[in-house]
């Protein structure tokens, strides 16, 4: 009687244990799906984003590009300013472009102005030009004919 209990036991039990591990399986199986259609919606995610950082790198190489121009641009508009400026203030009487020199309150603007005169004219404005103007320009233009190649205007 024992090894019948024992082997009914036995029968219940052997198809049962097998039947969790089929159910276990499945589970596992479902992760294993789950994990592999995250897997593709990672990598999907990671391709298009290293396609916008592409797209964002080619645009910030654009608007370098298009900000170094415009600042060339810039510079040739203030240069060809300046060129006009000068040749307004060369036409003039040396004591009253001398006096509106000193008027000037960006003594930058003032050398670049002297910058693009021819030296003997610059000069005699210069003699009537604040002293303390004076000390101010001539640093400017120091500095000026010291960085540019041709050293300036003859």
């Amino acid at each position: 009687m024992r090894f019948l209990v024992a082997a009914i036991l036995i029968s219940l039990l052997v198809p049962n244990a097998l039947g969790q591990e089929q159910v276990e399986k499945k589970e596992t199986q479902k992760e294993i799906e789950k994990l592999l259609s995250l897997k593709k919606e990672v990598e999907s995610l990671i391709e298009k984003n290293q396609e916008l950082l592409q797209k964002i790198e080619q645009e910030r190489k654009a608007l370098k590009r298009e900000r170094e121009e415009f600042q060339k641009e810039i510079r040739r508009v203030q240069s060809e300013r300046y060129k006009k400026l000068a040749q307004m203030f060369s036409k003039m009487d040396p004591e009253m472009a001398g006096q509106k020199i000193s008027a000037m309150t960006d003594p930058k603007e003032a050398a670049y102005i002297l910058y693009n005169m021819k030296s003997r004219i610059a000069g005699e404005i210069l003699n009537y030009v604040d002293p303390k103007m004076v000390d101010q320009i001539v640093k400017i233009l120091t500095n000026l004919k010291a960085s540019s190649p041709s050293g300036g205007k003859s």
